[in-house]
């Protein structure tokens, strides 16, 4: 994982690893990622994603359905 001690926006030092249910939307459809891990500023709001969290996404957003496929059950 990224290792962030300021954020990239205003500098606090204060930035820190959350993990959420994170909400997108996509073509006016919303999905949520469960528990998703990325850093948040408490300053500034600040969210940044490294590529783990951006396959996260990826993997639940609607707008990559055609080329991530989810799996269907057996």
């Amino acid at each position: 994982m990224l290792k962030i001690t300021r954020c990239p926006s205003c500098g606090s030092g204060k930035i820190k690893t959350v993990r959420r249910n994170w909400i997108g939307s996509f073509k006016g459809k919303r999905y949520t990622v469960p528990c998703l891990r990325y850093y948040e500023c408490p300053d500034c709001g600040e969210k940044v994603y490294d590529r783990d969290a951006m396959r996260e996404i990826e993997g639940h957003s609607p707008a990559f359905e055609q080329t991530h496929p989810k799996r269907k059950s057996a």
